[in-house]
């Protein structure tokens, strides 16, 4: 078997985080990590760009991280998007055939998904993601691909996902002053979803809640088809904040409570320690009990679940999720917090690790629920290749070692072309010396 060679590069502009993802599949179908960057994020509020030039220069910092560790030259990136702004709604779309002989192909599909985009939204948002739930074909209903049959009418319920247009603007803005070129736009929680639910549980039922810095995302699926979306604009950096003005420390103090010594469940903690943390220049030492801050953490946290529970329900799909409910992001490493999910909500609940699509021998760093929305990027960049959804761009991250074709944005080629500029000036002078002073000292 032949090594795939499309490479893809996830950008994953998160509210605590920013992540530079290279990966490629390799002979046997399994994702290849080829390098990682991650740089602290400082422009970014609940998902949202708040700041360009903080924004830009880490993005920057990252891409430069990733390229370094994996040699390739990174042009174009596959990018995903959160945020508060983000909405979902349910549409049904009808598309009439003009003959009944012919069969129903990918055009037809694409045409009836194309009228979808023109649905009149409210000012300043715009259409994100189209997808089709399943499909009617003559009013004969719950067909899942109606690709080969026939009929006059088409029609397909859809889940549509939009999002502000300034907040799509000014990621893209950020995107193109990095000097990268936008291959594709994805929800976060679908691509985190991606990388760590597997296709029985999706067919079974399973609500994904990614629990980031700024926002907690949610993601329903049943049957196979993605039912719900939804962004709750509470994370981790509340808890942090929480704990801050609860016990009265510093910010970095409070993040390092919360990672260390926290915990989402008072009753689990059997001993009432004390944490001790240094007291500000000349002041003593301050004395913090586990259970005071689990009890931050946990009342915290179950407001966080009741705004999830409630849009499960709204979804309409509490009593058909067999799968339960998989937490991953950097706030699911919380210790006790699948319990509280369990005790919460009523249902079954695990840690989603982004293990299951990476080839042997993988970094023990990249599994871990921090990367699962850039590993998911990765993977849908992949599939939409696969898939021929867009046009070939991995060549555009390359490993200088390979032989194809490689094509950069147009930043980077201008920057590309001058260094070029500069070698075959120094070459063309050194020749010359060589040639006036053949015996001469270099």
């Amino acid at each position: 078997m032949e090594m795939n060679n499309e490479i893809v590069v996830a950008l994953d502009i998160g509210t605590t985080k920013i992540v530079a993802m290279a990966g490629r599949k390799n002979a046997h179908g399994k994702l290849e990590i080829l390098g990682i960057g991650k740089v602290e994020s400082v422009g970014v509020l609940r998902g949202v760009v708040s700041n360009i030039e903080k924004t830009v220069k880490a993005i920057s910092d990252a891409i430069a991280d990733a390229e370094r560790r994996s040699g390739l030259e990174i042009g174009v990136v596959n990018v995903g998007i959160a945020g508060q702004h983000i909405k979902s709604l349910q549409h049904r779309g009808i598309y009439t055939r003009n003959s009944i002989h012919d069969e129903i192909a990918h055009e037809d599909i694409d045409n009836l998904i194309a009228d979808m985009y023109k649905l009149v939204l409210p000012p300043g948002d715009k259409i994100i993601h189209v997808i089709p739930q399943e499909y009617i074909v003559d009013n004969e209903q719950g067909i899942l691909d109606p690709i080969g049959m026939s009929g006059v009418r088409l029609e397909a319920n859809f889940h549509i996902i939009t999002g502000q247009i300034t907040a799509i603007k000014n990621l893209q803005k950020c995107v193109e002053k990095a000097g990268l070129e936008m291959a594709n736009l994805t929800l976060e929680p679908i691509a985190s979803a991606t990388a760590v639910l597997s296709k029985e549980e999706m067919e079974a039922g399973i609500a994904l809640v990614d629990i980031g810095g700024g926002t907690t995302d949610l993601a329903i699926f049943h049957d196979g088809i993605i039912r719900h979306t939804a962004v709750i604009p509470f994370g981790g950096n509340v808890i942090t904040k929480d704990i801050k003005e609860g016990c009265r420390v510093m910010g970095n103090q409070a993040e390092k409570l919360k990672i260390k010594f926290g915990s989402a469940l008072v009753t689990e903690l059997k001993e009432n320690r004390i944490v001790t943390i240094p007291g500000l220049k000349g002041r003593p030492h301050k004395e913090i009990s586990e259970r005071n801050l689990a009890h931050i953490i946990q009342a915290r946290m179950e407001e966080i679940l009741d705004h999830i529970y409630w849009e499960i329900r709204r979804s309409g799909f509490e009593r058909k999720l067999s799968g339960g409910i998989v937490l991953t992001g950097g706030g699911a490493l919380l210790r006790n917090l699948t319990q509280l999910v369990e005790y919460h909500t009523g249902m079954n609940a695990r840690l989603g690790m982004p293990v299951e699509h990476l080839a042997h021998g993988y970094d023990k760093e990249v599994v871990s629920p921090v990367f699962s929305t850039s590993i998911g990027l990765v993977l849908k960049g992949i599939e939409d290749i696969e898939a021929g959804r867009v046009r070939e761009y991995s060549s555009n991250a390359y490993n200088n070692n390979t032989n194809n074709t490689q094509t950069t944005s147009p930043a980077r080629k201008e920057t590309a072309a001058k260094k070029s500029r500069w070698y075959d000036t120094w070459f063309q002078k050194t020749r010359q010396w060589f040639e006036a002073e053949p015996d001469g000292d270099l």
